[in-house]
């Protein structure tokens, strides 16, 4: 297992030059810190790649224009390192969470290249800088002492750090290029490049301006942040106190007294040809052929006033490209994105109730009714300490008591479902049900949170994801023609049906009953969670345990071949289903966090998630089967302590792999069991993919023995043959 929390990039730093025939091949950490020392022309290195950025634009640029002032036409060229929808969570994430610059940037008719401006103009921005990187680093990773974080300013690569106060006394303002965001350390005061998170170039006007809200970013902008980026990617990669721990990736603002937007430069400097002769050419070819440029909008950063505009994309993807930053720093964080922005949720909800008029009731009559019919005016009061408590009991309102028949509508039908029994908990409204039409079939009903007037998906997160989410994905695989026993099979979606009259304005509106609006999803089957199962009957037999394993790679390999993964594989997500009187089958549920896209993040399980989910919060293509081995871990008996944060689960991965504790708990129930995680271990956090039929013949085999032949799954619903070709029991190539 590769050691958790570092990146493959990042432990690989140190070999450059290493290949065979390299010319510094004795020296590999001595010739790239030649390299380094020569590369301190942040102009030469803009103009060396001038062809590159003439192919990047949509339209060719006179040769004899000069390259800063040459804006990019048409077409943006470069993607963005944030999606909207990335930005968006981010917003929510932040709210109530305060930021304050006190320094105000120079601005208007105030704002000239006079020295006293450009000093205010350093100092607002040393602020602004300190002020993001403070509350942010409160509000995600800790509140408890100071910020592990100062802010410092260079004149240039190779120079000494200087706050803005001494250049400024020493009247070397005009001197420096920007202000950085330094990882603190007690043995170095001054500050040093491998330590810099994050730096910030001040320009006296970024951007072109052909745009009032929004500039355009110039060939002279992403140049020198690029110049910069690779500077500290490569100081990293020489450091000896690992202070960045991620290193493949180097996050450069760049702003003016209005303006800002990220320059965001990945890739491995190992590939880079190391030649002291041609340093810019060097540097140069690396970017165009190993490196992955990202480049944002130039956005309004600070008002008329100076003030920052904290709520506004430019500010945003500022302060999105920090939080990335100290992730690379110090890890990632106690609470996620995700999670601050699930509380969004409850805020909506306590909010919409302090604003609902309190009705006067006289005579116990509806007091709705009579305003809607008379037009009365009720009297609005201010709701505080009960607000809590009147969500409580809205939400317990829209409770299902078994023997409840549920009307479920979507545009083409409407469909009755009878409940049978509560299945969920306070995280989710799950329940068995029987459909009236077909009354001898359990099919589990999910129940989502009621729409709210705003961002319905922000109304409550977990439920959005299982039922909005779920419905989605399950869509797409009917689509795509994925159909596997092991996998929920999509029966209904649509919405609540309420009784009573209903008042909506629209088809797709809705009134103000509880119910009105809720989206609902119907899949099949219903069965025991595994989490469940252990916890009566104890741990899994090798049976059992081989059995779970099977149909859980077979659900997977079904899915992956469209594209799809898991993302959130756990004991609460497996269901075991009877077929005969003493065998079972397993079938893999809960597709709501599945990742479609790359876009798309995995739920965060610190107990069952992937290295690589917990560390990128992406999804490599052994990450599903990493969770998995996890999972088969749990049942067969293995300890996972209880993690209170990301680091701690990161760290038990790598003690666990290390010693191999979690192949010796799996030898002792199946020799199989133990050289899949073997060959899981190896895949980790790796781009290569699952061979899925070498593993499912394995368990075949293990399964039914070395003579049965071509075994066929009789289980199988017919016209289903996805579950058979995995079952033979011939001999193969296999992992050992």
């Amino acid at each position: 297992m590769k050691s958790a929390g570092i990146s493959s990039d990042a432990r690989s730093m140190g070999r450059v030059g290493a290949s065979p025939g390299d010319r510094l091949k004795e020296s590999p950490k001595k010739g790239l810190k030649d390299f380094a020392k020569k590369l301190v022309d942040s102009k030469t290195f803009t103009n060396k790649l001038q062809d590159w950025f003439s192919r990047k634009r949509d339209r060719s640029v006179d040769g004899k224009c000069p390259i800063d002032e040459s804006p990019f036409h048409g077409k943006f060229p470069f993607e963005s390192p944030f999606q909207l929808e990335e930005l968006r969570e981010f917003d929510f994430a932040l709210e109530g969470i305060g930021f304050q610059q006190l320094l105000r940037m120079p601005s208007g008719p105030d704002a000239s290249t006079s020295g006293a401006v450009e000093a205010d103009a350093y100092l607002a921005l040393e602020d602004f800088l300190h002020a993001g990187a403070q509350s942010l680093w409160e509000a995600f990773w800790s509140k408890e002492g100071p910020t592990p974080f100062y802010i410092s300013c260079p004149y240039g690569v190779g120079s000494k750090f200087h706050t803005v106060e001494k250049a400024i006394a020493r009247g070397k303002v005009g001197g420096l290029r920007g202000a950085a965001l330094v990882v603190k350390n007690s043995r170095n005061s001054q500050g040093e490049w491998d330590h810099v998170a994050e730096l910030a170039l001040m320009r006296a006007d970024a951007g072109d301006r052909s745009q009032e809200s929004e500039r355009i970013p110039c060939f002279a902008d992403i140049g020198e942040a690029l110049f910069y980026g690779l500077y500290m990617m490569l100081s990293r990669s020489l450091s000896k106190s690992n202070m960045v721990k991620y290193g493949d990736c180097a996050y450069v603002l760049v702003v003016d007294y209005q303006f800002g937007g990220v320059v965001r430069l990945r890739g491995d400097v190992n590939k880079m040809d190391i030649n002291v002769n041609r340093v810019y050419d060097c540097a140069v070819e690396w970017i165009q052929q190993h490196a992955e440029v990202r480049v944002s909008s130039f956005d309004q950063i600070w008002n008329k006033l100076g003030n920052a505009n904290w709520g506004d994309v430019g500010t945003l993807q500022l302060l999105l490209a920090t939080f990335y930053s100290i992730v690379q720093c110090k890890g990632l964080p106690k609470r996620s994105i995700a999670e601050l922005a699930a509380e969004h949720g409850t805020r909506l909800q306590k909010r919409r109730i302090e604003r609902r008029p309190r009705e006067v009731h006289e005579n116990g009559s509806d007091s709705f009714r009579r305003h809607q019919n008379s037009r009365t005016h009720g009297e609005i009061v201010e709701i505080e300490d009960e607000s809590e408590s009147a969500i409580r009991k809205e939400m317990e309102g829209m409770k299902l008591e078994p023997g409840t028949v549920l009307w479920l509508e979507d545009s083409h039908w409407q469909r009755g479902f009878q409940i049978h029994e509560v299945l969920g908990d306070e995280r989710r409204s799950l329940y068995s049900s029987t459909s009236l039409e077909e009354p001898g079939k359990l099919l589990a009903v999910y129940v989502g949170s009621h729409p709210s007037e705003f961002e319905p998906a922000w109304e409550d997160m977990s439920m959005w994801y299982q039922v909005q989410r779920q419905t989605k994905v399950l869509n797409i695989m009917k689509q795509r023609g994925i159909s596997s026993k092991y996998l929920p099979q999509l029966v209904a979606s649509g919405r609540i049906m309420h009784p009573g009259p209903c008042h909506r304005q629209s088809p797709g509106g809705r009134c103000d009953h509880p119910w009105c609006g809720t989206p609902i999803l119907v899949t099949s089957p219903v069965g025991e969670s595994v989490a469940t199962t252990v916890a009566r009957n104890g741990v899994f037999n090798t049976d059992e345990a081989l059995r779970c394993c099977h149909d859980c790679l077979s659900a997977l390999r079904s899915t992956v071949s469209a594209g799809i993964q898991h993302g959130d594989i756990s004991p609460d997500h497996v269901i075991r289903m009877a077929s005969g009187e003493r065998h079972f089958y397993y079938v893999l549920v809960d597709w709501g966090h599945a990742v479609l896209e790359d876009r798309d993040s995995p739920a965060i399980n610190v107990q069952f998630s992937s290295t690589y989910a917990l560390q990128e919060r992406k999804l490599c293509p052994a990450s599903d089967v990493e969770s998995l081995v996890y999972l088969l871990y749990y049942l067969c008996g293995g300890t996972i302590p209880h993690l209170e944060s990301l680091e701690a689960a990161l760290q038990w991965r790598e003690r666990s792999w290390a010693r191999r504790t979690i192949q010796q708990q799996l030898g002792e129930v199946s020799a199989v069991l133990k050289a899949f995680a073997d060959y899981v271990d190896s895949l980790c956090g790796t781009p290569y993919p699952v061979d899925y039929e070498i593993w499912l013949r394995r368990l075949n085999r293990a399964l039914h023995g070395e003579d049965h032949g071509k075994w066929i799954d009789n289980s199988a619903p017919t016209g289903r043959n996805d579950d058979v070709a995995e079952s033979s029991g011939t001999s193969g190539a296999s992992y050992s």
